[in-house]
């Protein structure tokens, strides 16, 4: 039998522990910087494997490390970690016991498919070639805390070094396809993403008398509606930009005046030139807007994360193998998506190939990623256990 026919077998015959571990993680979800129970029955279950594991990476990182019985390539497969400040609608006997908390993106098909996968791959050790690096990420959902967590925090600490990985591989669970069907990109695959802060500082003063100040609120309300037809007058529409606020605050009282009105959003974009336009854009309006309106109007922006781009040779070998252990007919390709990943910075320091696993029911119309209501099917499992397998052991030269 061929390797992939064997993972392929395996793969149904492990569909069971990788189900039992996915429910284990429900129903504990931890948020993040904060998975300690998620990272020890992570590591003691790769060290139960047999592993090398090492922990307390950027936090609650865990990375196993399986070498197989002859030379190869390094290839490492990561997972993250943490859940979601939700609380859960969906009623099983595996449903989230943490209040307000719930793993609503996915993150324990995730970490199961890799724990799984490595499990697999172990049973073949003396078929394999090269060396398996599974890479447990906290903070994936953020917000980060500089350089020294989530995925640059792991990257910090050496993961794909020493020695330097070939190849890294990670999906993310797809309500919106169904069960068995997996989407990639041949090249931009997630959007990068940064956080604005726009501040108007005004002139507080009586509601009877607004004439006698300069009305923060009024002037924010100016900026937003400029904002949004900005972006439809000056960006070419064949170019993908979202730009949303998602808090504003200002103001002490119904009848003054806001002396100051702070305003926060996100922009989302797929190539850098489009990010410095529309900032270039939008600092040259706000100033127009302060000197018409005598307001004082700031703008901070900081990156969040850069743009996720596959390796395109990678990404060609990725295809062609998952045809062979999936059915090419179930691998298509798919659109970029304007959420924001940062497995993005793995994939700047090694060739990366990231993709998407279908969760829907067939029949149904699924439910959205970071909702109270996401149930995502467990039949999905052994598809991405056998995605994963065979991605590994194939570019790390087993075959």
């Amino acid at each position: 039998m061929d390797l992939l026919a064997e993972i392929k077998n395996l793969a149904e015959v492990e569909a069971a522990e990788v189900t039992s571990l996915r429910r284990e993680f429900h129903r504990h979800p931890e948020l993040s910087h904060h998975e300690e129970r998620t990272a020890r029955v992570v590591a003691e279950y790769l060290a139960g494997l047999g592993l090398e594991v090492r922990t307390g990476i950027a936090g609650y990182g865990v990375v196993g490390r399986l070498r197989a019985s002859r030379a190869g390539k390094s290839v490492a497969y990561r997972a993250d970690m943490d859940a979601l400040p939700v609380t859960e609608k969906v009623e099983s006997p595996w449903r989230s016991q943490t209040t307000g908390v719930m793993h609503a993106c996915g993150h324990d098909f995730h970490m199961s498919i890799a724990l799984g996968a490595a499990r697999l791959l172990t049973k073949l050790k003396d078929r394999l070639a090269g060396e398996y690096r599974f890479i447990f990420q906290p903070a994936e959902e953020g917000p980060p805390k500089g350089d020294a967590s989530g995925a640059l925090g792991m990257l910090k600490a050496g993961v794909l070094e020493n020695p330097s990985v070939a190849a890294v591989f990670g999906l993310h669970v797809a309500p919106s396809l169904d069960v068995g069907h997996v989407r990639y990109c041949p090249d931009v695959v997630m959007a990068g993403s940064d956080h604005l802060v726009l501040t108007v500082q005004g002139k507080a003063a009586h509601g009877a008398t607004p004439y006698r100040g300069v009305d923060a609120v009024l002037v924010s309300a100016h900026a937003l509606t400029q904002i949004k037809a900005l972006l439809t007058q000056e960006v070419d529409t064949r170019n993908p930009v979202v730009l949303s606020f998602g808090r504003i605050s200002g103001g002490n009282r119904f009848n003054i005046l806001a002396e100051r009105v702070e305003l926060e959003g996100s922009l989302r974009y797929l190539k850098e030139s489009v990010r410095e336009q529309v900032l270039a854009i939008l600092r040259r309006h706000l100033a127009g807007l302060a000197k018409a309106s005598g307001a004082k109007i700031g703008l901070a922006t900081k990156s969040i994360y850069p743009i996720l781009k596959n390796d395109p040779r990678l990404t060609g070998q990725a295809v062609e193998i998952l045809g062979r252990v999936l059915g090419a007919k179930r691998v298509k390709t798919h659109l970029p998506a304007m959420g924001s990943e940062d497995f993005a910075y793995f994939a700047q320091k090694v060739p990366a190939f990231y993709f998407f696993l279908g969760v829907r029911t067939p029949g149904t119309r699924g439910q959205a990623l970071h909702s109270p209501d996401f149930n995502p099917d467990e039949a999905a499992l052994p598809y991405g256990l056998k995605a994963a397998a065979a991605l590994l052991a194939v570019t790390a030269g087993s075959e």
